[in-house]
């Protein structure tokens, strides 16, 4: 609902994509005269992972088998010439992808940046939506956007390359993230919590078997809980539009910071 990442976006892919390409893009709820920016626009409704597979039926209606198609989120985008990077991976296996490691382990691809041949989201059917589940650390079972399409890759036994975080984790345990080198990823938008933040949540006080001792811990608990949950949130905020802004002037400098 922010046109805040398109200018930045945009003028990165212009830097750093050394082949011809075109970009279609989901501005929904985002003033159109920000599509000046996009070779097409494609009207959509509803959430990222049905927009991302819209947008892939729409370009590959059109384009070549062999074309290749780069999904990635709004405030991701290349640091550096990616083409090396995808040729190698391409060259080892039909898909590459972020994958988010730092987030619990998470297991799937993540669309904030992912790239395979027309021809290979054709034959996978390809899916970003959430469903497919997976065990958490705690041994829960969650799911999220792109665990259909780590289902996919295993039923139909295609190999993926895995494009992990390179960047140290000192600002954020997920966010501000560096991936393979040539792809960042803000991440922080709107300040949601990760798994990977709550897993360095303080650890709760042992409730007695007293039943008011216990009824009493457990508020302390909560409040403990709740003070942790915001001050992280508004420490994510803070860092986030620190960042933004120094990537917003251009130069390189916010990258030191976030290596």
């Amino acid at each position: 609902m922010s046109p805040r990442w398109i200018e930045i976006q945009t003028r990165y892919l212009r830097e750093h994509i050394s082949v011809p390409y075109q970009t279609w893009a989901s501005i929904a709820l985002i003033d159109p005269s920000y599509g000046v920016h996009f070779d097409r626009v494609i009207a959509q409704k509803g959430p990222l992972a049905g927009k991302l597979n819209h947008l892939a039926v729409e370009i590959s209606h059109e384009a070549a088998d062999d074309d290749l198609l780069m999904f990635l989120e709004e405030d991701a985008f290349p640091i550096a010439d990616p083409m090396p990077v995808i040729t190698e991976g391409l060259a080892r296996a039909p898909l590459l992808a972020v994958r988010r490691v730092e987030n619990g382990n998470d297991p799937p691809p993540h669309p904030s940046f992912c790239v395979t041949s027309v021809a290979t989201w054709r034959r996978l059917a390809g899916d970003w939506s959430d469903g497919c589940p997976w065990p958490a650390a705690n041994g829960q079972l969650v799911t999220d956007v792109g665990g259909n399409l780590l289902r996919r890759l295993e039923l139909t036994g295609t190999p993926w390359v895995e494009l992990t975080r390179s960047n140290p984790q000192r600002l954020d345990p997920l966010f501000f993230a560096i991936y393979a080198e040539v792809v960042y990823h803000h991440g922080a938008g709107g300040g949601e919590l990760s798994r990977a933040h709550r897993e360095l949540a303080p650890a709760p006080i042992a409730i007695p078997d007293l039943p008011l001792v216990g009824s009493l811990t457990r508020s302390v608990n909560g409040e403990r809980w709740r003070l942790w949950e915001r001050s992280t949130r508004q420490r994510s905020l803070r860092q986030s539009e620190i960042l933004y802004q120094k990537i917003q002037r251009g130069g390189v400098d916010w990258l030191a910071q976030v290596r």
